[in-house]
């Protein structure tokens, strides 16, 4: 759970280590092949480390979830079968949103980008963090999240996220704290209830409230897709768990509401440039929050934690629900896991520490931890990706 001034962290009980036996994520295919840096390894077992540094963070991995919920994960059957195709769920995606997605699935299972929140309401402005990651290890991440959350903001954060691909050749990834929108904008208002059940019936206040919503919302990334930047979107996050209005009805208003959202970016505004990025909440991961890969293009969870582990067991109850039909990412962390933490058969696609202290306080992240993290051969920085612009499919 995230607040203006960082993530509350709910934390789950640390249990005992789930039995391994996942199976490793599928190599690239050959069409994708050549769009990955040089430095990767051909060999998806392989302990990757640039120095002989020993580990940092010694601590054990954890099981999020009780018994029953990991059981049921792991009975839950794919979505789709496995060797489905890798092409984004929209059929008329934009060229370098294709070129994009089949950049990500080249290096899944072989790498993990590194990712970070940018905070918009400091004093020290938006780059904050992203000034701090520089001085600290000489590098910047890879993937930079984004957060409609302000309206004042709202074009600030377009227009960053817009630099980010267009001139620093980075991947802006956009998430939406959506206040009830019956009361108002915020991450507060975000917290409070709405009546989701009247907002899905047509001719409804809240129907009304919540369409409105969303067209002022897809307006700001049709002003993105006409400066063709492929956007990684990432709305109603943490649906799984209670905190947010739009996980407090269930699964089945959750999934109409997504269901909801997708149709009219899709298929009425045509926005052709996203990659559509399912976020469950780390405490409540099961198959019956899952849209359907027909509307889902990488999927994963969050949570907060104490340690650096590379939070294996939580990747396999996602992979539970959608097999290897679509990338696996950690969508937010607190901690960076610790890259000799990560097991072969649970590499994240990419990951996004949250902003303020949870990246600058070196309880967190250590800064030596996160040196670390920015310099192994497993996580990619921005300055190892190929030229986004150029990738078209």
């Amino acid at each position: 759970m995230c607040t203006i001034g960082g993530c509350d962290g709910v934390r789950h009980p640390l249990l005992r280590q789930m039995p391994s036996g996942v199976s490793a994520p599928p190599q690239p295919s050959s069409a994708t092949e050549g769009l990955a840096p040089a430095r990767r390894s051909g060999n998806i077992n392989a302990t990757c480390m640039k120095d002989g540094r020993g580990m940092i963070c010694t601590r054990r991995d954890f099981t999020i979830g009780t018994g029953a919920s990991l059981a049921a994960a792991a009975l839950a059957p794919p979505a789709l079968a496995a060797g489905s195709s890798r092409m984004l769920s929209n059929a008329a995606a934009s060229p370098r949103a294709r070129g994009l997605y089949a950049y990500l699935w080249s290096i899944y299972g072989q790498h993990v980008l590194t990712g970070q929140q940018e905070s918009n309401f400091t004093p020290a402005g938006a780059f904050r963090e992203i000034d701090y990651l520089e001085k600290l290890s000489g590098k910047l991440p890879a993937v930079v999240g984004y957060d409609y959350i302000e309206p004042r903001d709202q074009q600030g954060v377009n227009d960053r996220a817009a630099s980010w691909y267009l001139e620093k050749n980075g991947i802006p990834t956009i998430c939406w704290h959506w206040g009830a929108p019956d009361i108002g904008t915020g991450y507060e208002n975000s917290k409070r209830d709405f009546d989701l059940p009247a907002a899905l019936r047509k001719g409804t206040p809240q129907s009304a409230a919540m369409w409105r919503d969303m067209e002022r919302i897809a307006d700001l990334l049709d002003d993105m897709q006409s400066r063709d930047v492929p956007v990684l979107w990432r709305p109603l996050h943490e649906f799984s768990g209670t905190w947010f209005w739009w996980g407090k009805h269930g699964p089945d208003r959750f999934k109409a509401l997504w269901s909801a959202m997708y149709d009219y970016f899709t298929r009425d505004r045509k926005l052709n440039n996203l990659i559509w990025v399912l976020g469950y909440a780390g405490q409540n991961i099961t198959a019956e929050y899952y849209p359907g890969r027909s509307s889902v293009d990488i999927a994963g969870a969050d949570i907060y934690v104490d340690d650096y582990g590379g939070l294996a067991p939580m990747f396999a109850q996602v992979k539970a629900i959608v097999g290897d039909t679509v990338p696996i990412t950690l969508h937010e962390n607190g901690p960076i896991p610790d890259p000799d933490l990560i097991r072969p058969d649970a590499r994240w696609l990419y990951q996004t520490t949250w902003h303020t202290r949870w990246i600058m306080d070196e309880k967190a992240n250590a800064p030596a931890q996160i040196r670390k993290a920015f310099t192994s051969q497993l996580y990619l920085s921005k300055d190892e990706l190929p030229m986004l612009r150029q990738l078209r499919a």
